[in-house]
Parts: C-alpha cells; sequence; structure tokens
C-alpha cells in the first residue's frame, strides 16, 4: 500500500481530489490479502471519461463477484496530479485499496481509442512497471488489452503481454480461472502466457513474427509456437439475456461525462454503413428482452438513484420495440421523475412518437448524423437515409417544439468532391429555411443548427479499410471552402483538426513498427492526445523523422486487395469477400440494405438475421 500520508499532502494541491480517492457508493474494497488473483483494470484516460465507459462497469462487476478475485480501478492522473506524484515519488496506485498497481497479477487496458495510446505508456511508467513486455520480469502484473481497437493490436504489440480480441465477459473469467490454477502450480509468466494463448480470443505477440517485404509491405505473420493458432477468432456472446449484466453501477463523487444509468438495449448493427468500424466487429445483432431490460433498470436505479437513464447501443432506434420498451420504462418510472434517453436518433418519422414519449419533461437538443452532404456520398457510404429523411424528420421536431438541432457529418469520405462538401452547408441551410418556413406561432423557441465535421479515417475490418485518406492540406482545403460558405449566424460550423485525425489514421492501420513511434513520441513527452490543448504534433513528426517512419506510408496510401494487412490474422467473422464487395459496390454508389430485411451475406454463421430472409 502507499503512504496514505503522502497522498492526502498531494490531494490538498490538485483540481478535483475526488478523482484519486475511491471509496464512491457501490465501489467494492476486498482484502487484497485473501483474494487469488488481483485485477487492476484501467480507462487510458482522467477518471472523469473512464467511469462513463460501460465495460468498465460491466467487468468490475462481473471479476469482483467471483470470491477468489479482486478488480480494482486505475485511471490516468490529470497533469496536476502526475506532477506532485512525481514530485513525491509516488507510484500509480487503485482507487480502493490505494495499492500499488505493480503489486497486481493483472494491469488490464480498455482501448477505446487510438490516441490515448501513450497514456498507456505514461500508466506503466508511474507505476515502475517495464514498457516493453519483452523486459518484465516474474513479478511483473501482466498487461493485457482489449476493446474495440484491439482489433489491430499490432501498433501496441512491444507493451502488451496478451490481446483479448472480441467481447469479454466469459472469456476474462476463463483467462483469470486459467492464471488462478497457475499461480498454484507455481508455473512461470512465459509458461501461463502459452496456455492462455490456447484460448479462443486470446493473442500473444510474442509468438509471433512479422516478415515484410522490400517495398515495406507485410510478406507474412508466421506462428512461433505450433500450439498458438495462426487465425484469433473473436469472442462472442450468444445470448445477452443469459450473460452478466451488472444490476449496480459506481456513482462518482463528481460529474462525469454520463451521470445515468446505461442500459445496454442490444449489440451489434444491421445498418452497414462502410465507414464504420463498430458496426462490423460488433455484428451480429443481438437484443435483451424488454421483460430482462426493466429488470436491470429497476435495480440500477435503486442502487444509484439516477434520475435518467440512457438506452445504450450502435444504434438504438433500431431496437426492435423500442416503442414499448420505452413506454414501459416511463410507465415504471414517471412518477419517481426518472428520464429515458436515446444517445443517437435516427431520421425517419417513427422517431417523433418516441421522442414525445420520452421528452414529456423538458425539449433538449437533437442530434442527427447525415454524414454526408450529397445523397451520391451518402449512398457511397450506405447511410441508408436520404434528404426527404431528414426534410420530414426535422419538419416535425420543428413543429413539436425543438428549436436547436445538431448535425454531424465527416469530409474526406471516399470519392468526395467539392459539389458533396457544400452539400453539407446545403442541408444545413434547408434545415433553417424549415424553420422560418413555419408560421410564427408554431415556432418555439430560437433556432440553434450546429454542423460539425469530422476527418473520415479507414479504419481495419470496414469496406474502407484499402483506401487511402485526405492528406491535411485537403482536409483544411475542404473545411476552409464549407466555413467560408456558411454566412449565416444561425448556423455555426466547426470541424476536428486534421492533424490528429492524421496520427490516428496512421496508428489505426498501422503495423507492429508503429510501437517504437509510439514510445518515441511518449518520450518526448506527448499524452492525452486525445486532448486538443495538449495534442503535441510537432513531437510527433519529429518522432517520425527519427525513427525513418512516413506516416503517409500508414495514413494516405491505397492497399491493393491482396495486401497482408497487419490485422489479417484476426477474425472478426465478418468475411473479407463480403467487405470487398461492399467496398466495389461503394464506386458504383449500390447501396446494401438492412440486414433485418434479409440476410446480406456477410459470412456470420451463427446469425439470427440469416433466417429472417
Amino acid at each position: 500500500m502507499i503512504n496514505t500520508k503522502v497522498l492526502d499532502k498531494i490531494l490538498n494541491k490538485v483540481e478535483k481530489p475526488a478523482r484519486y480517492i475511491g471509496m464512491e457508493q457501490n465501489s467494492i474494497k476486498k482484502d487484497l490479502n485473501k483474494v487469488k488473483v488481483k485485477f487492476a483494470f484501467s480507462f487510458p484516460d482522467i477518471y472523469d471519461v473512464g467511469m462513463s465507459h460501460l465495460g468498465l462497469h460491466i467487468l468490475y462487476n462481473l471479476i469482483n463477484e467471483e470470491e477468489d478475485f479482486a478488480c480494482e480501478r486505475v485511471f490516468s492522473p490529470w497533469l496536476d496530479m502526475e506532477e506532485e506524484m512525481r514530485k513525491e515519488n509516488l507510484p500509480l496506485f487503485t482507487l480502493e485499496s490505494k495499492e500499488e498497481v505493480k503489486n497486481f497479477d493483472f494491469l488490464g487496458f480498455t482501448l477505446q481509442y487510438e490516441m490515448s495510446y501513450t497514456n498507456i505508456l505514461n500508466i506503466l511508467d508511474l507505476a515502475d512497471i517495464p514498457l516493453l513486455s519483452k523486459d518484465r520480469k516474474e513479478e511483473d502484473p501482466l498487461v493485457i488489452a482489449g476493446g474495440p481497437c484491439a482489433y489491430n493490436p499490432e501498433p501496441i504489440a512491444d507493451f502488451i503481454d496478451f490481446f483479448v480480441i472480441g467481447e469479454g465477459e466469459e472469456v476474462t473469467l476463463e483467462i483469470l480461472h486459467l492464471y488462478k490454477k497457475h499461480k498454484e502450480e507455481k508455473g512461470t509468466r512465459d509458461e501461463f502466457l502459452e496456455k492462455v494463448a490456447t484460448i479462443e480470443g486470446v493473442y500473444v505477440p510474442k509468438f509471433y513474427d512479422i516478415v515484410y517485404n522490400d517495398d515495406n509491405t507485410i510478406k507474412e505473420m508466421i506462428p512461433i509456437s505450433p500450439k498458438v493458432p495462426k487465425v484469433i477468432k473473436k469472442r462472442m456472446i450468444k445470448d445477452l439475456n443469459s450473460m452478466f449484466s451488472p444490476e449496480k453501477m459506481i456513482v462518482p463523487f463528481i460529474e462525469t461525462i454520463h451521470d445515468r444509468v446505461v442500459l445496454e438495449i442490444f449489440r451489434g448493427c444491421t445498418r452497414g454503413c462502410r465507414f464504420c468500424q463498430a458496426g462490423m466487429i460488433y455484428r451480429p445483432v443481438r437484443e435483451k428482452s424488454i421483460d430482462r431490460l426493466v429488470e436491470l433498470a429497476e435495480k440500477l436505479i435503486e442502487s444509484t438513484g439516477y434520475e435518467n437513464i440512457s438506452l445504450s447501443s450502435l444504434s438504438s432506434c433500431d431496437y426492435s420495440e423500442l416503442y414499448l420498451l420505452i413506454s414501459k420504462l416511463m410507465e415504471r418510472f414517471e412518477e419517481k421523475k426518472v428520464g429515458v434517453s436515446l444517445p443517437s436518433l435516427r431520421l425517419d418519422s417513427f422517431i417523433i412518437d418516441i421522442l414525445n414519449e420520452i421528452e414529456k419533461v423538458r425539449k433538449t437538443g437533437l442530434t442527427f448524423a447525415p454524414e454526408a452532404g450529397s445523397q451520391r456520398l451518402r449512398d457511397v457510404i450506405n447511410k441508408g437515409v436520404t434528404e426527404d429523411d431528414l426534410i420530414n424528420t426535422v419538419t416535425k421536431v420543428f413543429k413539436e417544439g425543438w428549436s436547436s438541432i445538431k448535425l454531424y457529418f465527416m469530409i474526406g469520405l471516399p470519392t468526395e468532391t467539392d459539389e458533396d462538401v457544400l452539400g453539407i452547408k446545403d442541408l444545413a441551410y434547408k434545415v433553417k429555411d424549415i424553420f422560418f418556413s413555419l408560421p410564427k406561432e408554431e415556432r418555439k423557441g430560437n433556432l440553434k443548427i450546429t454542423a460539425s465535421a469530422s476527418c473520415f479515417v479507414p479504419k481495419p475490418f470496414t469496406p474502407f479499410q484499402w483506401v487511402g485518406q485526405d492528406s491535411i492540406d485537403e482536409f483544411h482545403r475542404k473545411a476552409h471552402l464549407l466555413k467560408n460558405s456558411i454566412r449565416d449566424k444561425k448556423i455555426t460550423f466547426n470541424y476536428h483538426d486534421p492533424k490528429l485525425s492524421y496520427l490516428e489514421a496512421i496508428i489505426a492501420r498501422g503495423d507492429r513498427r508503429i510501437s517504437k513511434l509510439i514510445l518515441r513520441a511518449w518520450e518526448k513527452g506527448c499524452k492525452f492526445d486525445g486532448w486538443s490543448e495538449h495534442f503535441k504534433y510537432d513531437k510527433w513528426i519529429e518522432a517520425m523523422e527519427e525513427l525513418n517512419i512516413d506516416g503517409d506510408f500508414y495514413a494516405l496510401r491505397t492497399r491493393d486487395f491482396d495486401e497482408v494487412l497487419p490485422w489479417d490474422f484476426i477474425d472478426p467473422l465478418v468475411s473479407k469477400k463480403y467487405l470487398i464487395r461492399e467496398f466495389k459496390k461503394s464506386l458504383e454508389g449500390e447501396t446494401t440494405g438492412d440486414c433485418r430485411e434479409g440476410c446480406r451475406g456477410c459470412g456470420i454463421v451463427d446469425c439470427v438475421m440469416r433466417g429472417e430472409k
């Protein structure tokens, strides 16, 4: 355990000391001397962000339900806290027991965003754990990682002992039970890594060699042990009703990104947007039943005291019985003044009934994502919405009393022209015109339209994984073309930093050599890269120059279909043939319908949608 007197002294000097004290409602503190396996769960960002992550609450409660296991939390300390910790020589500690992280059996990271990777190194350094897995000794924790970014594990393969690919509820307990037995048998670190590599969904980088071609592309990936699989198949939970779902959530003392009950209603997505990694890797769709969801909602509201339930999924409006679910939740909780919210809205008339049901108390702002400014480009990306959908929906919501609308777009999508870019402005202006075309007595509130454009980043396991990203200059040109064309005070336009998106593309599509770049960038002071005020682009460029790494090779280059991609050894269940077929269809502007209307042949064998042709 760390020196708590030193900690108390430090906490008096930092902003938001509640980030570091633990002891929140529903947190679990076990006697670490009495448990067999100690697991430190880390979200590599600050407490305020990490505590809003549903996966943390799931795995935290899942592990702690086992008598022999303890799970405790650790986050990235904010800059002021880190400075004081380094000054006082205070090692990184967990919130529950104030135990040094290096004294745990496992340190597990969730990988939600590529630009948090330097924070992983910072956490390891503050915890006094060797940064490179090859340098770790028997007494060091096993450093593991999972989450969506683990679908291309190679850019941080040098730092992670093993990865978990896919959904973690079942495999995490398999790993911990295996380790408990291994510990009792007093086995070595390498012996455990050999054993864990045989569990489906587990990837141990040290057991694989990469051979490169003369042009720097990958020739092949070779398993160096006959015991490890050549292809890592993702883990998938088949039945969401019977799987573990937390009935409690930790309630922070301070405001976090989401102060509410998060109710996961289904996994997967049937839409098939060609830019969306989550829509591919989380397939197939599996829903929780209404009865199970109402039961969980009751337990979570009772255990947390929250006054809002957020219905969580990739596309919550696609839940098959959404109106019935919301009606039951409102009926159950309206007296207690507990609201229900949807994080994502679909552009169709059905949504009006839903909104009227959940917005009985007040009219908040609404967010829609047309993604592209023209119908041609929306067809290229298979968005599945038309301009009429947007116009009809916006007309109805304005008539119902809403006046604040956010519209999300992307620039730099494959085949995009200036005409497509300016279509974003045209759509925003059409939304404004709809509002002012209503009779004065029907308009409520002051109109506020926010159009936001992110920069397209091609991601693994999407139909666009082969395309080159726009250059930074091209992103800036398109953004300024749009910004200069919007001259209306009712419309606010903002766009994402192209430099950050360029780095994100390098890492997202990187191979194992990118580990050296991340390490060098961290050594130069890079951390909290996803925070615009702390992003040090020039340091990343310096690191690339020093290591002779060509960022354009990873971000801007278009790949051939027969090139070996760094993530090709992972099986996400969606076939490569399907992704290639979808990419070719995108170039023809040909759309693919929703899976719920019939199987689209994505390659998943065990999928409920296959029976609904």
